[in-house]
């Protein structure tokens, strides 16, 4: 049989076939000199590989280097974390800082980059996430007592609870990716620790009991939770990364980590992140397996006492401070009896108006009105390079009442509702990879941050420099419930290795 005759192709038409095929990186087509197979005739013998390409041809587009494709997204991220560690200017009022600053821009290289790529940025399910809480967030800046107030309240609670945390999610790549972060978290977390020692050693930390050996890190005593938030964070992730199922000498890294952050934990003397702490790593312990948890819980008891009765490194202050978690309520100190009152204060808020709050930045103008007269006039703080000063009382130091006295039931059900979400959806993917496979690091890591997250707003709220740290916990912690917990990436990740 004859074969029949070949149609023959335009030139322009063969010579964009072959840029399309060097662009493409097909090795069948990359080579030089050589036509594709189509652009040959049939029956012509195959030119050497020696002769040059055609003059006509021109030079492939140059691509960017493979070192340059192969940065993580999540790099702008860890410079956020990163940024925390600058010692902050002595006296500061505690407003926007240079981790804000740079919290805005990861959020606008965010969108550009999902502009460039052309896709969906989220899924149904984390867009309703999102946006669960911005109708709360939009009645109560109405609600406010002047637009200034309810513009800037709506911008701090957007910004800490979804455009931060949205756009960790979208950053973020995979679990090594959130592996990347969860380190950056410890590494902070060991940088302002070693200054918190450093503080109670040399006697140059914040003001406790008449003496300057408060830890509190770089962020000064206007922000004396500051650094046992950070420690927090980084033991609760070294804790959870000790306890995944990665290489050997990992897990021994982390696991030094975070018996090496105990000493700043306790020499923060922030009774409410020691009971934070406790109550996260226990239930990471059970969560990991209950042997693991018996182990490794003797260890730790085992270096508390040798760390505070061997050493005695603060044993007659921390001992007292420990004792008064439960004197609460029989003898309670001022700065309890202070607690207390302005949670009677937002309680009284949030009758007037139950559904939608006082507004946004409401709380300090109605404070006095809903006060008893013992709620004194403000914490003093001295020392770790600042004069003396007295704060005002500006928040009720919870963060649950304080978006019941400014939001309403609308804003609570809202905020605390995607909250809860989140941790079902964490813990049913730790429920996936807890027996075999990848990402057990991940889930104890996630879980772990937003339970500690959690307990500590019950005690405490949003303020301060370290406040974008929180909006980074939350956006790890949304990548594993609505992402990373997917069973089909921890397959990826199972064949890859």
């Amino acid at each position: 049989m004859t074969p029949g005759p070949v149609r023959s192709f335009p030139p322009a038409l063969r010579r964009l076939a072959r840029r399309l095929a060097v662009l493409s990186g097909s090795p069948a087509y990359a080579h030089a000199g050589a036509p594709p197979p189509c652009d040959a005739p049939h029956g012509a013998p195959r030119r050497p590989s020696s002769v040059q390409p055609s003059a006509r041809s021109g030079p492939a587009p140059a691509l960017p280097p493979r070192s340059v494709r192969s940065l993580s997204p999540v790099l702008p991220v860890v410079a956020v974390v990163a940024v925390l560690g600058l010692p902050l200017s002595p006296g500061g009022e505690g407003g926007a800082g240079p981790a804000d600053a740079l919290s805005a821009l990861v959020v606008l290289f965010c969108a550009v980059r999902l502009l460039r790529q052309r896709r969906r940025p989220l899924s149904r399910t984390a867009a309703a996430l999102f946006a669960l809480p911005v109708a709360g967030l939009a009645l109560a800046a109405m609600g406010a007592s002047s637009p200034g107030a309810g513009l800037t309240g709506l911008g701090r609670y957007l910004q800490i609870f979804v455009l931060v945390p949205a756009a960790v999610v979208l950053l973020v790549r995979d679990r090594a990716d959130f592996r990347v972060l969860a380190w950056s978290f410890v590494g902070l977390a060991g940088w302002q620790g070693a200054v918190g020692v450093h503080q109670f050693v040399t006697g140059t930390g914040a003001s406790y009991q008449g003496e300057t050996i408060r830890a509190v890190g770089t962020f000064g005593p206007q922000d004396v939770m500051g650094m046992a938030t950070v420690v927090s964070f980084g033991l609760i992730c070294a804790i959870g990364l000790a306890l995944g199922r990665s290489r050997a000498r990992h897990r021994a890294i982390a696991a030094g980590c975070a018996l090496a952050l105990l000493a700043p934990l306790a020499l923060s003397f922030s009774r409410g992140a020691w009971i934070a702490t406790a109550l996260t790593c226990t239930v990471q312990l059970v969560l990991a397996g209950l042997r693991r948890a018996l182990k490794i819980g003797a260890v730790a008891v085992a270096a508390g006492v040798i760390l505070v009765g061997g050493f005695g490194v603060g044993s007659a202050m921390l001992q007292e401070r420990v004792s008064s978690i439960t004197q609460v309520a029989d003898a309670p100190d001022q700065s309890v009896t202070d607690r207390y009152t302005l949670w009677a204060s937002a309680i009284g808020m949030w009758r007037e108006q139950p559904l939608t709050g006082v507004g946004l930045k409401g709380f300090p103008e109605h404070r006095d009105a809903h006060a008893s007269l013992a709620l004194s006039s403000g914490s003093d703080t001295d020392g770790a390079g600042s004069g003396f000063v007295r704060q005002p009382l500006l928040s009720p130091h919870n963060m649950y009442l304080l978006v019941l006295a400014e939001q309403g039931l609308i804003g609570l059900l809202a905020l605390a509702g995607g909250w809860l979400a989140m941790l079902a959806c964490g813990l049913r993917g730790w429920s996936r990879v807890r027996r075999s496979g990848p990402g057990l690091d991940c889930a104890l890591v996630a879980c772990g941050l937003l339970i500690w997250q959690l307990i500590d707003f019950m005690y405490a709220d949003i303020g301060g420099p370290s406040t974008v740290l929180t909006a980074v916990v939350f956006g790890l912690v949304a990548w594993w419930a609505l992402v990373g917990a997917d069973g089909r990436e921890g397959r990826e990740e199972a064949l890859a290795r």
